[in-house]
């Protein structure tokens, strides 16, 4: 029993320490430190647990020998993941510059395009022009020949005219000749005639005119005489007239430069310095009688203060509405004398 145990440990430690080193392994525990020192067990389990190592170190060895193979694929995973992104990532930027070419490309087509709708637009516009120049110039052509016809109509109908009215004028010409030599015939009858009856007329109307100047004369003497006297006895009633309108208007001047005066001497404010003195005073009067204006011409002072403040006082003078009396009186000269009661 004693040596059935000494052999059934070992062997646990065995499996054991085989499964411990394949649980380590798979946890990535590194192997490469001392094992620290067991306890000593028999020669049967060293002998055992030797084997056992070395089928744990093959099986280690195979464990890291599928990690470093692992790892390594994992690698060459990673670096064809990272060749596949590359290449993606060229292959994105040449997708993407082959879109922006083709963007670019679209654009100057889609310009030429326009350029070319306008080319188009510009020689539809441009044939739309020549044909209307076209119809323009046929319609044109058309009216220049229906006027080319019409004037030709014309020309026709005016040299048929003209030859009727050549031929009219040929008759024309041939009647008139005619009548001219009749009239010819008849004027120089007619001359001879009217030569014998002015003759006759001449003699006749020599002796009338004669006869006439003889009455003439008498009757211009005795007008003359007459209207002489009547002149005569006319320039004295204007004289008369005259005189008497005269002597009617230096009345009225009179009357009314007097009507003036007594209008100044009424507002004029005299004292016992200006007694015996004068002043003479020129007014210009409107024809209402309003003082245009009043400017004295010599002497006293005093008066002549009074004078012009007893006209600015009376403001309108007497003035008649004869126009005759009032261009007599317009620009009047007064001499201004106070007087004392």
């Amino acid at each position: 029993m004693a040596d059935k145990s000494d052999v059934t440990l070992p062997l646990s430690i065995s499996a054991g320490i085989h499964i411990g080193v394949i649980i380590i392994l798979a946890l990535g525990i590194d192997f490469s430190h001392k094992p620290e020192p067991m306890q000593q067990v028999s020669a049967p389990a060293v002998k055992a647990v030797m084997v056992d190592q070395q089928k744990v170190a093959n099986q280690v060895e195979k464990l890291k020998q599928e990690k470093r193979d692992a790892e390594r694929r994992e690698q060459e995973r990673q670096a064809e993941l990272e060749r596949k992104a590359q290449e993606a990532k060229q292959a994105r930027e040449r997708e993407q510059a082959q879109i922006k070419q083709l963007e670019q490309e679209r654009k100057q087509q889609e310009i030429e395009t326009q350029k070319a709708n306008e080319a188009t637009k510009l020689a539809q516009v441009k044939q739309q022009q020549e044909k209307e120049k076209a119809v323009k110039a046929e319609a044109d052509r058309k009216l220049k020949e229906q006027e080319r016809k019409v004037a030709e109509d014309a020309a026709q109908k005016a040299a048929e005219k003209r030859k009727v009215e050549e031929a009219a004028a040929a008759k024309a010409e041939t009647d008139r000749k005619q009548k001219e030599a009749e009239a010819k015939a008849k004027a120089e009858k007619a001359k001879a005639d009217a030569e014998a009856k002015a003759e006759a007329k001449a003699k006749a109307d020599a002796k009338a005119k004669s006869d006439a100047k003889a009455k003439a004369d008498a009757e211009a003497k005795a007008r003359a005489q007459q209207e002489q006297e009547m002149a005569d006895a006319l320039a004295a009633e204007q004289a008369a007239l005259s005189q008497t309108m005269n002597k009617q208007m230096q009345s009225e001047v009179n009357k009314y430069k007097s009507m003036i005066m007594s209008t100044i001497q009424r507002n004029l404010i005299v004292d016992e310095s200006m007694r015996g003195k004068t002043c003479q005073v020129s007014v210009r009067l409107a024809n209402d009688g309003f003082v245009i204006s009043s400017q004295t011409q010599g002497g006293d002072p005093n008066v002549c203060r009074a004078a012009k403040a007893a006209i600015l006082k009376a403001g309108k003078l007497p003035v008649s509405p004869d126009p005759a009396v009032y261009k007599e009186l317009k620009d009047i000269n007064l001499t201004v004398s106070p007087t004392f009661n």
